[in-house]
């Protein structure tokens, strides 16, 4: 048994643990990254990219169907699934390879294998011992499933939904959170019929409510059934399909159940309790440095209580890499964190909804504009509706933005600045958006909010 040591060991080399590497690695630190699995994690190799490349091409066969509106001839022939799988993994393997070698430029030690914490600092693969001066916790998430549902057959999870090689005639998805309503998206536009099972009163129910509503609408309006407000009681299957059904004893058939109930976090037997951090229903508890109760010994990503996203993760990464070499870094908390749905409309927000606002700060504090995609031009062009909707303290700042529409997700990037910067919306109407731009909607909102609409009422 050999043991060697370093400044920083990394457990987990998905968002998180990876970034936390690099940063680290940028820092003067030696890093030793352990990962039992492919570098890049969940996000680069079953989630948010190739989730995103399905998305994609379910775009271009919208557009493809819709092309007379637009003047261009086409004839929409249908889904090559091997082909759309090609596109997918080329994309994955081309990221893939980009991250492994940023890494070894970077001279950080990775370690294949699975790793358990045998010591706070710690982490035994296979033989061999990695000790370090601080520890990194990020070992990510599990597709998660109900008390009693069991996956396998026709009940399956977004990891074998991506890897299907057919496109089923119907599907029911038990989920109407965004790794629900993104794979109801990407089937519906394939051509299949899809069924949404959520036990909440909205689909996409952490967003603001009006927002809900909306894309309750869109999804209506695309044909995409859906309950809301009933919960699963039961699921059925035979080689035909599946027969789900519901506490109220309505039922789906299907051929397949997608099971999108959120994620859990991957701790299970890797250590963590025995070495004496504290977990909470498997979550790693920290304070708001991300330091555990074991000074040095840090957890970042899925595994922290809160929003699971790759972003956060990252960005997470960054501060206990930046934590370590007394940087001192700034917190970000989560609701100051860009949220995205990537369906069809997508959905962006960062900050407060009117609703928290209002519970926050007092109902005669807060004030709210919606900004309709009707009067944008570039929204126009692109045949897409939707809002913008922008939350204020009265005589105060920003604390919340919350779109609806196609590509509204590439507005978030200037909605986290306007939130997180505390900017007034007078601050935003004095800059220039560029036109034409759906980016403008952002810049006319906050004009109304400021008291000088101009393309509103």
């Amino acid at each position: 048994m050999s043991e060697t040591d370093f400044d920083i060991v990394v457990l987990g080399g998905g968002s998180g643990g990876y970034a936390a590497a690099l940063r680290a690695s940028q820092l003067g630190f030696t890093v030793a990254l352990i990962e039992k699995d492919k570098l890049g994690g969940t996000c680069l190799h079953r989630g948010c990219i190739p989730t995103k490349a399905l998305l994609h091409s379910a775009e271009v066969a919208d557009v493809s169907r819709e092309s007379a509106k637009y003047g261009v001839k086409t004839t929409f022939e249908g889904i090559d699934l091997a082909a759309v799988t090609a596109y997918r993994e080329g994309i994955v393997s081309s990221k893939f390879k980009g991250l492994e070698g940023l890494i070894k430029a970077r001279k950080i030690t990775v370690i294949r294998g699975e790793g358990k914490l045998v010591a706070p600092k710690t982490v035994r693969v296979g033989d061999d011992l990695y000790t370090g001066k601080s520890m990194i916790l990020a070992t990510g998430s599990y597709s998660r499933t109900l008390p009693g549902l069991e996956i396998g057959g026709r009940v399956i999870t977004s990891e074998t939904a991506l890897a299907l090689d057919y496109i089923p005639k119907k599907v029911a998805i038990l989920g109407g959170g965004v790794i629900g309503v993104e794979f109801a998206s990407v089937w519906k536009s394939f051509g299949a019929e899809v069924s949404i099972i959520e036990a909440l009163p909205h689909l996409v129910p952490n967003e603001e409510e009006s927002i809900s509503k909306q894309f309750e609408r869109a999804y209506r309006k695309r044909g995409i059934e859906f309950s809301l407000g009933i919960r699963f009681q039961s699921v059925t299957q035979n080689d035909e399909g599946v027969v789900v059904t519901l506490e109220n004893g309505a039922t789906v058939e299907a051929d397949l159940l997608l099971v999108a109930v959120g994620r859990g976090p991957s701790t299970a037997g890797l250590g963590f309790e025995e070495a004496g951090i504290t977990i909470d229903r498997g979550f790693v508890i920290t304070n708001d440095r991300l330091e555990t109760n074991i000074p040095g010994v840090y957890a970042v990503g899925d595994i922290v209580p809160g929003l699971q996203l790759a972003h956060r993760g990252f960005q997470q990464g960054i501060f206990v890499a930046e934590e370590i070499g007394g940087l001192k870094p700034q917190v970000v908390e989560d609701v100051n964190i860009p949220k995205v749905t990537y369906s069809e409309p997508e959905v962006a927000s960062v900050g407060y909804t009117e609703a928290k606002a209002v519970a926050k700060f007092g109902a005669d504090k807060v004030s709210a504009y919606d900004y309709n995609l009707a009067g944008n031009g570039k929204s126009h062009i692109l045949g897409t509706s939707g809002v913008v909707k922008v939350v204020r303290v009265n005589d105060g700042p920003v604390v919340g933005i919350h779109m609806i529409g196609a590509r509204v997700g590439e507005l978030i990037g200037e909605g986290q600045l306007i939130v997180n910067w505390e900017a007034y919306p007078e601050d935003v109407a004095s800059l220039v958006h560029a036109h034409p731009t759906q980016n403008e909607a952002l810049g006319e909102a906050h004009m109304a909010l400021a008291g000088k609409p101009l393309h509103a009422m």
